[in-house]
């Protein structure tokens, strides 16, 4: 038996202070609510709304990155070209990006002193204090996760597979339905997860764009500022157990396949 020397402890004892310093405030939070105040919560219009509202943005967000995101993430995937790093830094911008900046970015140019915020209101389409304005910030914070997530998986595929393919005939866009999509789908999956989860916890951006309607961390912060903490909490509760439920959906597709013996 080989005997564990100091790093293994000190790895062991990093591991567990890792572990409590994100647990104990989540149990905490978690735990602070009675049961009589989580059901009392779920019976409040309002937080329905608010949550129902926070997923089905978050939803829209991760269904435009996958319509628009899917073929960047396959380009930046099987190509080399001069720029090609330049354009993965303008993608991964809106991670770094302080929130609060990016929603005063959204702002600037769906403004009526711009001619693009000019156009869209001429077609009636309005950004600010509407769900789209709260999808357009979604989508710009979320697509990030997505992009990366399946570069990455279409990066694992050989792109043998698809030579293959290409010489028996198939035209590129037969290749990419027919082989390279279906071998993909489980970074597809973990994507448009990644992204739905990143904006269901979308704030800073979110309140400079839109306040109203509330999704649920303006709603969360909203009754915090007005009440404190006692009314805040089983909000809270109730959207750490919704992004729980992504994430746990995330490790579940995350899983290597197991090999047929």
């Amino acid at each position: 038996m080989v005997r564990k020397g100091p790093f293994y402890w000190v790895s062991i004892s990093c591991g567990i202070m890792v572990l409590a310093f994100i647990l104990l405030p989540l149990v905490e939070l978690l735990t602070a609510p009675s049961g009589t105040m989580l059901k009392e919560t779920l019976r409040d219009k309002n937080v329905i709304r608010s949550i129902w509202l926070s997923i089905y943005t978050a939803m829209s967000a991760a269904g435009i990155s996958f319509i628009v995101g899917t073929p960047l993430a396959y380009v930046l995937a099987r190509s080399q070209f001069r720029g090609k790093h330049f354009i993965e830094s303008i993608i991964d911008l809106p991670i770094v990006i302080p929130h609060p900046v990016v929603g005063i970015a959204i702002l600037s140019v769906a403004g009526r002193n711009h001619w693009l915020g000019h156009f869209m209101q001429e077609l009636g389409i309005r950004i600010m204090g509407s769900t789209t304005g709260i999808i357009t910030v979604l989508t710009f914070v979320g697509m990030p996760f997505y992009i990366n997530a399946l570069k990455s998986g279409f990066e694992a595929i050989s792109p043998r597979l698809e030579n293959v393919s290409r010489s028996l005939g198939a035209s590129m866009w037969s290749t990419f339905i027919r082989i390279t999509f279906p071998l993909a789908w489980r970074s597809v999956l973990v994507g448009l997860i990644m992204c739905c989860a990143r904006s269901i916890s979308e704030f800073g951006a979110v309140v400079v764009v839109a306040y109203h309607p509330m999704i649920a961390p303006v709603l969360i912060y909203e009754r915090y500022e007005g009440y404190g903490l006692q009314y805040s909490q089983p909000v809270a509760v109730w959207l750490v157990l919704v992004c729980l439920s992504l994430f746990l959906v995330l490790r579940v597709l995350a899983l290597p396949q197991k090999k047929a013996s």
